[in-house]
């Protein structure tokens, strides 16, 4: 079996000789990071054992977020700080997508469709949950996470949603709870989402790239209950920090060719797919977001800049439920400590060693 790095290391340099005068300076970028990942080219760290008083050293990670090995921990904080926002009561899941005949446009507009999915996705939600007949509250609470492909690699973007079932309303301070087994209704949520993309898209000044069939079929959107919030965040904390695809889902690489294992929805079996390893490559870099482009969002009360904060919506949501409901113990999975491979002792950080510094560069911790 091999992994990603190796794969790069290996053809790459024949894609980047093919393709490269096309490429997106970021796209090359993404790759030279994951070719020099754990190696001299980023420097090293120094940590002694705390038992034993061994020195070792680590080859330091380059840090970019499309590398599949570099993501790890940042799942882990991402997670452990989710879960400690979690609020009482009942969630829900909202995923927005596009029609397949706009993802070409999508491809070629990155930050302005992507930044559109979430903007018109957003709102939607925002809009709709004023209304009376669902919930009524015009100050509801929910962050997503942009996910741009599906298990074979193929490009698919879309936004999730984790959404508390209810929100706050501006007119009597209150907390005003959905059902529990209903949120938004989807037709609904799906005209009002396209209508709205369109109409970002017209601003713009693009609407005339996209094709004239998207805007008469429907959007699809997915509302589910989803009990208390804790699945689904480690659910979706997988894709945030995730690459197009994991290392062990790499069967085998030779001959020109990468295998992997992948799933299909809703089965349990894994499935094998066999791809040119140029392919393999450029469905990869497919999903490269743009430079600076943030793929999660937190709006409503969830937005740390909000002005109804967080401990007041629990406040809100105990005093409906006249303090009956109590926020869930969860327990987040923690970063483990590293330990003496000699002994297995702790070991304790002491320095980097940053690329071409004769000197470590020490570091309070």
């Amino acid at each position: 079996m091999s992994d990603i790095q190796d794969i790069f290391v290996e053809y790459a340099p024949a894609y980047l000789d093919r393709f490269g005068d096309k490429m997106p300076e970021n796209h090359k970028k993404v790759i030279s990071d994951i070719i020099a990942c754990r190696t001299q080219a980023f420097g090293k760290t120094v940590y002694e054992c705390t038992e034993c008083g061994a020195i070792h050293h680590f080859y330091r990670s380059c840090g970019n977020r499309h590398c599949p090995g570099c993501q790890h921990m940042k799942a882990l904080e991402w997670n452990e700080r989710q879960l400690e926002r979690v609020l009482p009561g009942h969630h829900f899941m909202a995923t927005f997508t596009v029609p397949e005949q706009l993802r070409p446009f999508i491809r070629s507009h990155l930050k302005d469709g992507y930044g559109g999915i979430f903007k018109a996705s957003s709102d939607t939600l925002k809009k709709l949950s004023q209304d009376e007949k669902y919930i009524g509250g015009d100050r509801p609470g929910f962050f997503g996470v942009l996910h741009t492909g599906g298990r074979t690699m193929q490009y698919h973007p879309h936004v999730h949603y984790v959404i508390p079932g209810g929100a706050v309303s501006s007119d009597d301070g209150l907390w005003h709870p959905s059902r529990t087994d209903f949120y938004l209704p989807v037709k609904a949520l799906s005209k009002v989402y396209k209508a709205k993309f369109r109409d970002i898209m017209i601003r713009k000044g693009l609407f005339d790239q996209i094709p004239a069939e998207v805007w008469s079929i429907d959007w699809n959107v997915n509302v589910q209950a989803v009990g208390n919030a804790e699945n689904t965040i480690k659910y979706l904390s997988r894709y945030i920090f995730q690459a197009a695809i994991s290392d062990y889902r790499i069967v085998w690489v030779k001959n020109g060719k990468v295998t992997f294992k992948y799933r299909k929805q809703g089965s349990s079996r894994d499935r094998c797919m066999t791809l040119d390893a140029m392919e393999f490559i450029r469905r990869f870099l497919q999903h490269v977001l743009p430079t600076g482009f943030m793929k999660v969002r937190y709006y409503g009360f969830l937005n740390p800049n909000s002005a109804v904060k967080i401990d007041q919506v629990q406040g809100l949501i105990e005093l409906y439920y006249e303090f009956e409901i109590r926020t869930p113990e969860i327990t987040a999975e923690t970063v483990k400590p590293l330990y003496c491979p000699d002994c297995g002792g702790k070991l304790k950080y002491i320095c980097s060693v940053l690329p071409f510094e004769m000197n470590p560069v020490q570091y309070t911790v």
